[in-house]
C-alpha cells in the first residue's frame, strides 16, 4: 500500500530536523547535509526516507528543525499579498523575526541588501522573490531545510544557482521561489544553520575543506600497492 500523503510530509519533516540535527552536530560536512536534503525533498516513500537516516541512530527528543510545520508554516491573516521592497543607493537589511509576503519584489539599485529567512515567518506554500538588481548586491541567507528554485537572468553578473525543491510539492509547507535578473552586479545565496555568522560560515566551511583533504590524503595513502 502507498504511503499516505500525510504520513510521508510528517515523516519528511522528521528527517529533515533529525538531518539538521546532525549537522549541528558535525556528524558530516555541508555537502553531505546538502546531498540528503536533495534526497529528503524528491523521496516519494516513508522508506526512502528512513534510509537517510538509518546511520544516525535515534532522534534527540529536542529538534532544531529550521523550517517545522507550526508556525512558520501557517497562513497568518496578517501576511500581506505583496509588497515591494526598494533599495537606492542604500543599504537594508531584514533579519530575526520578520513576515514573508506572498510575493515581494525586491529592486536594488546601486546598493547593498540582505534578506535573512532562517527565522523569517513563511506562508504555506510558494512564496516567490521577484529580484532586480542593478550595479548592487543582494544577499539571500536560507536555513538548509527550506526548499528553494532559482531562475535568475544576468547580465555581466553573478548569480548562485541553486534548486532544492521536493518531487511532490506540498501545498502546506514553505517554499522559496527567487525569479528575477542580476545586471552588473552580485546574486549570493548561502545556507547557513541558526545564529551562524557569515564569518562563522566561512571558518567551518574552511574547517570542512581541511578536513575533506585529510580524509582524501589518508586514504591514498591506504591503498595497498599494485600487484603490478
Amino acid at each position: 500500500m502507498a504511503d499516505s500523503l500525510v504520513a510521508l510530509r510528517d515523516r519528511r519533516e522528521q528527517v529533515i530536523a533529525r538531518l539538521t540535527d546532525a549537522y549541528a552536530a558535525d556528524l558530516y560536512d555541508v555537502d553531505e547535509l546538502d546531498r540528503r536534503l536533495d534526497l529528503a525533498h524528491g523521496a516519494r516513500t516513508v522508506a526512502e526516507l528512513d534510509a537517510l537516516v538509518a546511520d544516525l541512530g535515534i532522534a534527540p527528543a529536542a529538534t532544531t528543525a529550521l523550517v517545522p510545520a507550526g508556525e512558520r508554516a501557517i497562513d497568518d491573516p496578517s501576511r500581506p499579498a505583496r509588497k515591494k521592497l526598494r533599495v537606492i543607493m542604500s543599504s537594508v537589511e531584514r533579519r530575526s523575526r520578520w513576515i514573508v509576503p506572498s510575493q515581494l519584489d525586491v529592486r536594488v539599485f546601486w546598493g547593498n541588501a540582505t534578506l535573512d529567512f532562517r527565522d523569517a515567518s513563511l506562508g504555506p506554500g510558494v512564496t516567490t522573490l521577484a529580484v532586480s538588481v542593478w550595479m548592487s548586491n543582494l544577499e539571500l541567507i536560507l536555513p538548509p531545510g527550506l526548499p528553494v528554485d532559482v531562475d535568475v537572468s544576468s547580465f555581466m553578473g553573478n548569480v548562485e544557482e541553486r534548486h532544492r525543491v521536493p518531487a511532490d510539492p506540498d501545498p502546506a509547507r514553505p517554499m522559496l521561489r527567487v525569479v528575477g535578473g542580476v545586471w552588473l552586479g552580485n546574486l549570493e545565496i548561502s545556507t547557513r544553520l541558526p545564529g551562524e555568522s557569515g564569518r562563522d560560515a566561512r571558518k567551518r566551511e574552511r574547517k570542512e575543506r581541511k578536513q575533506r583533504r585529510a580524509l582524501a590524503e589518508g586514504a591514498s595513502k591506504a591503498l595497498p600497492p599494485g600487484n603490478g
